[in-house]
């Protein structure tokens, strides 16, 4: 209360006022207060370094991960008579809330609000909220501004941070905002699976499968590179996974023909991570609920504090403020290392993979794109020359359709998928000279060969590095809770002047509420005393980082 020259801590109506009167100018002045205050402390107190964890992917680059994903809490409201003698409803919470999407909290109006968290060290980097279901796009491009202020002062290079996104930023009109950053997102654009490569690479054998331990479903998963998103077009890898359609509709994705069919956006290159990899990834991002329910278990800012917008995003960007403190603090206390988490294992050699897997299995790291097989006599049509149709089949220059009839593992893991023409089709074929070995002699149709080569993927294992969610702000909490604290108020030198009795107006005697001005004059505190705040129970280690001096 020093800081706002006041000797007593304000009651709940004065700071009920002082949140509605609010504007946008203080609460962002403070945004950049509780930036800066983020970017001037280290994550770990016995490092020189500031350390920030990562993610190594499997050639051995380090990632910086950073979750962006909006959560909303919902109010209820009565139920008004409405008519035409009676005045339009005014509502308390309209500045702050509006009808949008629930989920599963109950309530008539809802406000959203856009989180930013390091993935790695568990802190707050900024909340903005809005109405309803918000303007995510406005708010993406805030949270954006926030992580490149953080990449500067860590000196973390742009292009080795990793964006999880929530699914409605899986769009390309939003992912054109990215700024260039590496970015995994559930894909909301189903349109992509009509596109004529991903329909032609779901008619091949999958990649690989997928399956969380907690989980009965298995995905079945399409690495599908260079896939055009968006209005504009731009070219992104996109995973699809599907899986068996049942009687309970799918929260997510789309169902054709009794599959569902689920999509994944990144740009992170294939030599780097897997289709495997991409998905887990992205599903890891349900660790970030857990921290936002501790957020809400140790600090409440969802609760409704303000009727004021602005007001309640004060109270927002305070809550994560004490949250950072907090996790300084417990690292002052509990000092821990990183810790290392495996988060997919390491990648045998291709040459080991081929000795010990079965005969009809994919490859670990999943096939690269199809290549057909190359010319194999001079002057005739080439496995380039039968282009892949969306149905599965290949197209020859006369118009015929090949369909596969065989598939035949190689020996270097490769898997052959052997395609047939009908012989009905070539014999007649205007074009049969320049397309079979011995011309109008042949008595077979035409086969050719697509080949999917195993994927070139480093063989290093994919590590996470980070601290403990809980340990360190729970450190702190129990100190605060188990401390004595004796506070001393010593007059100055100088005695205070005796103050005359002033005759009471009448709204003073009627108890009407004061003005700021006579708020401010009655709550100021004398600067001539002196206050001595002594702390018992605390660590001697803690209280030397703190610049405390101790007994």
């Amino acid at each position: 209360m020093a800081l706002f020259e006041r000797d007593q801590l304000p009651s709940r109506s004065a700071l009920s006022r002082f949140l509605a009167v609010l504007t946008e100018a203080p609460v962002e002045a403070l945004r950049t207060l509780f930036l800066d205050d983020l970017l001037s402390r280290p994550s770990v107190s016995d490092s020189k370094e500031k350390q920030t964890g990562g993610l190594m992917d499997r050639a051995g680059r380090t990632w910086i991960v950073f979750d962006i994903d909006g959560t909303r809490e919902a109010a209820r409201q009565r139920a008004l008579p409405a008519g035409e003698d009676l005045p339009p409803a005014f509502r308390r919470l309209d500045d702050v809330c509006a009808p949008g999407y629930r989920g599963r909290k109950r309530g008539e109006v809802v406000r959203t609000r856009t989180t930013i968290s390091q993935a790695h060290s568990y802190q707050w980097l900024g909340s903005f909220g809005n109405r309803g279901n918000g303007r995510y796009r406005e708010e993406l491009r805030q949270g954006l501004l926030a992580l490149g202020r953080y990449l500067t002062a860590y000196q973390l290079p742009s292009e080795r941070t990793l964006l999880r996104l929530d699914g409605q930023y899986g769009t390309g009109a939003v992912l054109a905002d990215l700024a260039g950053f590496a970015f995994v997102t559930r894909g909301k654009e189903y349109t992509a699976l009509d596109h004529p490569l991903v329909q032609a690479r779901l008619h091949l054998p999958p990649d690989q499968f997928q399956q969380r331990p907690e989980s009965q479903m298995v995905r079945t998963l399409y690495d599908c590179p260079d896939i055009p998103i968006g209005p504009e077009g731009v070219l992104y890898r996109v995973v699809v996974a599907t899986h068996p359609a049942t009687k309970k509709k799918s929260p997510v994705g789309v169902t054709r023909a009794g599959v569902v069919y689920e999509l994944f956006f990144t740009n992170l290159p294939q030599c780097a991570f897997t289709a495997r990899d991409i998905v887990e990834l992205y599903l890891h991002r349900g660790a970030f609920e857990p921290m936002l329910a501790d957020e809400d278990e140790e600090i409440d800012p969802d609760r409704w504090c303000s009727h004021s917008a602005w007001g309640q995003e004060c109270w927002q960007v305070i809550a994560q403020w004490i949250w950072n403190i907090r996790l300084e603090l417990g690292h002052q206390l509990e000092p821990t290392s990183l810790r290392v988490t495996e988060f997919a294992p390491a990648l045998s050699p291709q040459s080991e993979q081929a000795a010990a897997r079965p005969a009809s299995s994919a490859p670990a790291s999943g096939y690269g794109p199809p290549t057909p097989a190359i010319s194999w006599k001079t002057g005739r049509f080439s496995g380039q020359d039968f282009p892949l149709q969306p149905d599965g089949t290949l197209r020859c220059p006369a118009g015929s359709t090949l369909i596969p009839h065989e598939r035949r593992w190689e020996a270097d893991g490769s898997l052959r998928v052997v395609y047939a023409a009908s012989i009905r089709s070539c014999r007649p074929c205007p074009l049969r000279d320049q397309c079979q070995w011995q011309g109008s002699a042949t008595a077979k149709p035409r086969q050719v060969s697509v080949l999917l080569h195993p994927l070139a993927v480093g063989p290093a294992p994919v590590l996470w590095k980070d601290w403990s969610r809980r340990i360190h702000r729970r450190e702190c909490i129990h100190l605060l809770r188990h401390q004595r604290v004796e506070v001393q108020r010593e007059s100055g030198t100088s005695p205070r002047p005796p103050l005359l009795p002033v005759p009471l107006s009448r709204a003073q005697r009627a108890h009407y509420r004061l003005d700021w001005q006579e708020r401010f004059a009655r709550n100021v505190h004398t600067r001539a005393s002196l206050v001595t705040i002594k702390l018992f129970g605390i660590p001697e280690a803690f209280a030397t980082s703190l610049g405390l001096a101790t007994a």
